[in-house]
């Protein structure tokens, strides 16, 4: 089994405006969460022009920074580096034995994982929904970590990964009727049919480390969305439909919600602006 990888981590975002800003309230979901043997060395993230940016602890756990500006701007930059231990995948058995299916759901109707196993604004059920499971022909058999193994792999091959084919806000049926999606599209899909089955699912925001020539940061690095199961005996098992695999050192995890609407990177209000645009760069580099 691989240790332990440590990575730093450069994420930059920034925003151009057609007209001034007077007024900019930001949230923040960059910091890298500190649990699942994760471990953050180090965190800072800073604003051009430079601004207030408090911390809290939003409901799900995660870190969120808090960024104001009350000075006109026509642009703004936001810059935040990490550095990381990710563990390895934990050593997942071969099944989870007989009556694994009956515990996953005995926790259905109990406050601990309620807002991972009911829908959400992006994981809802629809005539859609069902017809694409019914055609997939994936449904729950004897153990709950073979199948949800065969979901994800399903939903692999059903679908053609394409950037830039939907938005962040297009909703989960655009995927369904077309085919091609991104990350967070695959994810939507494999939270919406895994909480129809009784399991504690939750959406996973971060990064995957994928090498480039020589070793460095593979060009046009990029944020990464995956899903997270709550298993009997083996807690928060991470499940990557994109990729066709389970999470391991190469994912640095930086919040966990009910779908990408309560973790987006940044999401911000302002007054002015006019029409925006957005430029991201990830640099994530393994140490």
């Amino acid at each position: 089994m691989a240790g332990p990888a440590l990575y730093r981590i450069e994420h930059r975002t920034r925003f151009f405006y057609t007209e001034p800003v007077v007024r900019c309230a930001m949230s923040l979901w960059l910091a890298p969460r500190r649990d699942g043997g994760q471990r953050v060395t180090d965190f800072e993230v800073t604003a051009s022009p430079p601004a207030p940016i408090g911390a809290e602890v939003d409901p799900f756990g995660n870190t969120r920074h808090v960024l104001t500006i009350h000075s006109e701007h026509s642009s703004l930059e936001v810059a935040a580096r990490s550095t990381v231990e990710a563990p390895p995948a934990p050593a997942l058995p071969g099944s989870m034995g007989r009556g694994a299916w009956a515990e996953v759901r005995s926790d259905m109707d109990t406050w601990s994982d309620w807002d991972f196993v009911h829908p959400s604004r992006r994981t809802r059920p629809s005539p859609a929904l069902a017809a694409f499971v019914d055609r997939l022909g994936v449904e729950p058999g004897a153990d709950p970590l073979e199948d949800l193994l065969g979901l994800s792999a399903a939903l692999h091959d059903a679908f053609e990964y394409a950037p830039g084919s939907t938005l962040v806000d297009s909703p989960m049926e655009h995927i369904l009727e077309s085919g091609r999606g991104v990350c967070q599209d695959y994810a939507h899909v494999m939270l919406a049919v895994a909480r129809s089955w009784g399991v504690p699912a939750r959406y996973v925001s971060g990064y995957l480390h994928v090498d480039g020539p020589g070793g460095g940061p593979a060009p046009g690095s990029a944020s990464h969305a995956w899903v997270e199961c709550r298993l009997p005996g083996l807690g928060w098992v991470g499940f990557d439909p994109t990729n066709r695999c389970v999470a391991d050192e190469r994912y640095i995890r930086t919040a966990v919600g009910r779908d990408y609407f309560d973790v987006p990177p940044t999401r911000g209000d302002l007054k002015g602006g006019g029409r925006s645009r957005m430029e991201v760069e990830v640099e994530v580099v393994r140490l």
